[in-house]
Parts: structure tokens; C-alpha cells; sequence
């Protein structure tokens, strides 16, 4: 009897597994498309202060990103590229491409809460995290995802929150590697592009400073459309900052 009891648990924690898996392949897919354009407003809230920016990004898939900084006017032209796990700055005040190093992904990008890891979308939740299925309520259900022991990640641990009827995310919570949390997604307004669903605001708040937060707003976006390939060279650095 035991021994049967066993293989009942085994069997049950690998269809928990298989069903954590397909959600966040849902999930992924809805983020991310084929791919994905977007024009975001950006705005940032430090200790009192804030400010606005206007953003452009193309992505394909999760190895190649390019974005853009439209406004305000002394950041324009400020691009960023991801290529093969690899990401670049252009800034054209000094005229200089900076490679930025791993090590560097969990900076704060441009004063916000948003890291470089963030917004180039380097980490792939599919690729480098295990999921863990921890609870249903409904549509929603609540899954970890702990990295894989060769995943080139910035995270310990990310629990998320998944609404299954449109498989967008409702918060996302992100853990350092010592298992404390750093910040947290909040996600609202689910729009329907296409055959995909993703949240047209987003809320970024640091755990531990409360008066700090970060308030995106996607504005434009569209899915499977043709993204010239010149945008994931090192030449768009400069070739498109103007």
C-alpha cells in the first residue's frame, strides 16, 4: 500500500509539473509573440521626485532586444541592445557604445526600478526557471519558478500570479539569492492584441522603499509584424539613435 501511495504522489507532482510548465509557456508566448513592438511612457517616482520618459522597443524571441528612448529631449537617442545573451549602450553625448556586463543586469535601468535584465528580457522564464505549481483559486494560480542550476540568472526565486483565462500575469514577486524579496509587478488592464492578451499598465515597487516606484504604460503595441533584422545588429546602436 505505502509503495502504491508513492507512485500516486510521484504521478501527481509530475502532472502538477506538466501543468505548471504549459501555463507559463502561455504566459511567455502572450509576452512575448513571435514578436513584439511596443511604445511605453515610463514614469519614475524617487523620494518625492519624478520624471517621465517615452520609450520604443522591438523584440524577437528571447535573445534579441532593441530599445530606444524618445523623450525627454537630453536622453533621446539612448539605445540598448540585447544579441545572444550580450547587451550594448549607445549614448549619444559621448558617441560611445558600452558593453554592459553580466554582472550589471540587475542594475537600476535609467533611475527607474526596471533592471537591464528587464528590459532586455536576457532571462527567459521557459528556458531558465523551473516551475512549481503552489496554488489554484480559481483562474488563478500561483506558480514558482526556481532557476536552473546552468541558468546565467539574476533572480533566486520568482513567484507569480497568472490569471488562466487570459494567462497574463496579475503580480509578480522577485526574491535575491538569499530568499528575500526585492520588488514586485503589479499588472492591470489586460487588452487583447490579436490572438494575445497582455496588461497595458504595469507597477514596479522596490520592497524595500516604499516611496520608490516605477508606473509603465503601453501605448502601442503589435505582435508578428515584420521587425526589419537591421534592429538586432550592433550597427542599430548608432544607426537608429537618430
Amino acid at each position: 500500500m505505502s509503495k502504491f501511495i508513492t507512485i500516486l504522489l510521484l504521478f501527481s507532482s509530475l502532472l502538477f509539473s506538466n501543468e505548471a510548465q504549459e501555463i507559463i509557456k502561455k504566459l511567455d508566448a502572450n509576452m512575448r509573440g513571435q514578436n513584439i513592438s511596443i511604445k511605453l511612457s515610463m514614469r519614475v517616482v524617487s523620494l518625492g521626485h519624478e520624471r517621465t520618459m517615452k520609450i520604443e522597443s522591438y523584440s524577437q524571441g528571447t535573445k534579441k532586444s532593441f530599445t530606444k528612448i524618445l523623450f525627454p529631449p537630453k536622453d533621446r537617442g539612448i539605445t540598448f541592445l540585447s544579441l545572444d545573451n550580450q547587451m550594448w549602450q549607445y549614448v549619444p553625448k559621448i558617441e560611445r557604445i558600452i558593453k554592459i556586463p553580466p554582472s550589471m543586469m540587475l542594475q537600476n535601468w535609467m533611475g527607474s526600478d526596471i533592471t537591464n535584465d528587464d528590459m532586455v528580457k536576457q532571462s527567459s522564464i521557459v528556458e531558465d526557471y523551473e516551475p512549481k505549481l503552489l496554488e489554484k483559486n480559481g483562474d488563478i494560480v500561483t506558480i514558482e519558478l526556481i532557476p536552473k542550476e546552468d541558468a546565467a540568472v539574476v533572480w533566486g526565486k520568482i513567484i507569480i500570479n497568472i490569471d488562466t483565462a487570459t494567462y497574463t500575469s496579475v503580480k509578480d514577486i522577485f526574491y535575491d539569492e538569499d530568499g528575500e524579496e526585492v520588488r514586485y509587478f503589479i499588472y492591470k488592464n489586460v487588452k487583447k492584441f490579436g490572438k494575445y492578451y497582455i496588461p497595458t499598465y504595469w507597477r514596479v515597487q522596490s520592497s524595500d522603499k516604499h516611496q520608490n516606484f516605477t508606473e509603465i504604460l503601453l501605448e502601442e503595441v503589435k505582435y508578428d509584424t515584420k521587425i526589419s533584422q537591421q534592429y538586432f545588429k550592433k550597427s542599430a546602436l548608432k544607426r537608429f539613435s537618430r
